[in-house]
């Protein structure tokens, strides 16, 4: 007597499908991006529009060869260019490079004072260092599936990104107890403005003072009620940090030692 087996098979439709990025995969994108550093290997040019790099890693040259006419370059061949925002569509993905057109030259730049022929700009600022632009990396469908990888791999014939991140290039180079401190999320005596910034961020407010001759500067952290942080400059280097609980009965906090 014959046994028959039957096999029974399911399938999912087309709607059960991946339709498109998780919210952890637009995240680790977002984070793995933004603020990662490049060197051109190409012209980038300034653009109002975001200048697009097929998923073959091809672009048109007509297009931006006229962006660069009309705005400029954001970035030479060879020049480091930074990705200070990343925005996620359907089937794009655009970069922000150096904080795109709002950065570059403004009035101030075009602006001299001075007696006679002794005149300088009232900006110091170069526009050339900070000139921006938009890349958007287009694919031909929804994006369902993308590592940060696969657009640096994509982008490589244009931007240059190094294997290492930023951030681990630069805690490399600085010494052991700034390392430990921007780690642990705090300010000690010594550290500059960019190393200051990496470990508790931009402040809320700053201030300018002399004292006895001395051009300080200070950085303020926090909100009443609760811990404010005040961190002094002196040059470029942290000089003073303390720390005040401000509508809390007035205490205060010991200053931080000196390390």
């Amino acid at each position: 007597m014959r046994r028959w087996a039957m096999v029974l098979c399911v399938c999912l439709p087309a709607w059960a499908e991946k339709e498109k990025l998780s919210e952890e995969e637009r995240l680790a994108l977002i984070r793995g991006l933004t603020a990662e550093t490049a060197k051109a290997k190409v012209l980038i040019p300034r653009s109002k529009k975001p200048l697009a790099v097929s998923a073959k890693s091809v672009w048109d040259q007509a297009v931006w060869d006229a962006a660069t006419k009309e705005l400029g370059p954001a970035a030479r061949l060879g020049e480091l260019i930074t990705v200070t925002k990343v925005d996620i569509k359907d089937d794009r993905i655009e970069l922000e490079l150096n904080n795109g057109l709002k950065s570059g030259r403004t009035w101030k730049d075009r602006v001299q004072v001075g007696v006679g022929n002794n005149t300088q700009p009232i900006s110091r600022n170069d526009a050339r260092a900070t000139a921006g632009s938009y890349i958007a990396v287009v694919f031909d469908k929804k994006i369902t599936t993308l590592e940060v990888a696969d657009v640096k791999r994509i982008l490589a014939p244009v931007l240059d990104f190094d294997k290492r991140t930023v951030t681990e290039n630069y805690m490399e180079n600085i010494p052991a107890p700034i390392k430990k401190a921007i780690e642990d999320k705090r300010v000690i005596e010594g550290m500059d403005k960019d190393q200051v910034m990496a470990a508790v961020g931009r402040p809320l407010r700053k201030e300018r003072r002399t004292v006895d001759g001395n051009d300080l500067e200070d950085w303020m952290y926090g909100r009443a009620p609760g811990k404010l942080t005040f961190v002094t400059f002196e040059g470029n280097k942290v000089a003073k940090v303390k720390e005040m609980y401000a509508g809390l009965g007035g205490s205060t906090a010991a200053d931080l030692p000196v390390q």
